[in-house]
């Protein structure tokens, strides 16, 4: 089975709750264009002041989606039992 790595763009400031929100519409919306196999996208409020969009992918689709949407940073993706 394929690595899932869970790219992240970061929102900071009073707004970022939705702002990342709003993010994770386009995110979709870019999965849906692109016809990728990718179905786990979200967002999560992290502070007051920071939240996140993400978007997990294969290694196989990685390096196309990062060079076209410019993530901030990603890592592993680990789901949760």
């Amino acid at each position: 089975m394929s690595r899932q790595i869970k790219l992240i763009w970061d929102f900071r400031g009073e707004a970022s709750a939705k702002i990342a929100e709003h993010h994770e519409i386009h995110l979709k919306e870019y999965i849906a264009i692109e016809k990728l196999p990718i179905n786990i996208t979200g967002f999560e409020i992290k502070s007051e002041l920071h939240a996140i969009a993400y978007m997990v992918v294969t290694d196989e689709n990685m390096v196309a989606v990062r060079d076209s949407l410019k993530p901030h940073r990603g890592e592993i993706y680990e789901q949760a039992n």
